[in-house]
């Protein structure tokens, strides 16, 4: 695996257009979700946040939910619209995204979600984020407002993962591999806003997936939030 990654860095990074520094990408840059951009063919995940997945609904203390989902991904949009975005790039993933410290306007983006209390500090991978984060939870902001203690989306993501797995016909292997009426191949994790309503007809070759590496491998790419 850790081969398969190295080469997927070494061929995001010749694409790169900031040749001044062998790991860094440099463009307009295109939300995904509230800790995914795309920068020209490159996908780039933020490193050391988790931000709430696309349809995931944050509980707050009164019991009313909100789309802490959209709130993200809007901050992130509102952030790099109409600048030029630089990912250092630090590592690549089974997934062929780039794992990056991104800045548009001098701005850390990284950073930025989880002082805005919009994104978790990783702490799995990294506690770079984890004095921001308790910051954020004391002053009660975004997902942390009224006191709130929502679902971290590590957990979000495996719940989900667990029900679609034991009812996938494919067993374990819950993730929806789609072809659109453009002929693109999109998968669809059991997070995904459009799982449940993506159907699957294998004789138009479309099929189900044990993880998220084998459907990027298989030529699929991950459905975008919006």
């Amino acid at each position: 695996m850790k081969v398969y990654q190295t080469a997927i860095l070494a061929a995001a990074l010749s694409m790169s257009v900031a040749p001044a520094s062998a790991a860094r990408l440099t463009g307009v840059a295109e939300v995904i979700d509230g800790d995914t951009l795309k920068i020209g063919v490159t996908t780039v995940r933020l490193s050391g946040i988790d931000a709430p997945e696309a349809g995931q609904a944050c509980e707050r203390a009164t019991g009313r939910p909100w789309r802490c989902d959209e709130a993200a991904t809007g901050l992130l949009e509102e952030l790099v619209t109409g600048q030029v975005t630089e990912c250092e790039v630090e590592d690549a993933d089974q997934y062929g995204r780039m794992i990056s410290t991104c800045y548009a306007d001098g701005v850390n983006l990284n950073e930025a979600l989880v002082d805005a209390g919009l994104a978790w500090a990783f702490i799995r991978y990294s506690n770079t984020f984890a004095v921001s984060e308790q910051a954020a939870r004391k002053a009660g902001l975004g997902i942390w407002r009224e006191g709130s203690e929502p679902t971290a989306p590590w957990v979000y993501r495996a719940n989900r993962w667990e029900r679609a797995a034991a009812s996938s016909p494919r067993p374990g292997c819950p993730i929806k591999g789609n072809i659109n009426s453009k002929g693109e191949r999109i998968y669809h994790t059991p997070w995904s806003p459009w799982y449940a309503r993506t159907k699957i007809n294998t004789e138009k070759g479309e099929r189900y997936f044990c993880d998220e590496a084998e459907a990027v491998s298989a030529g699929w790419r991950a459905a975008r939030s919006r």
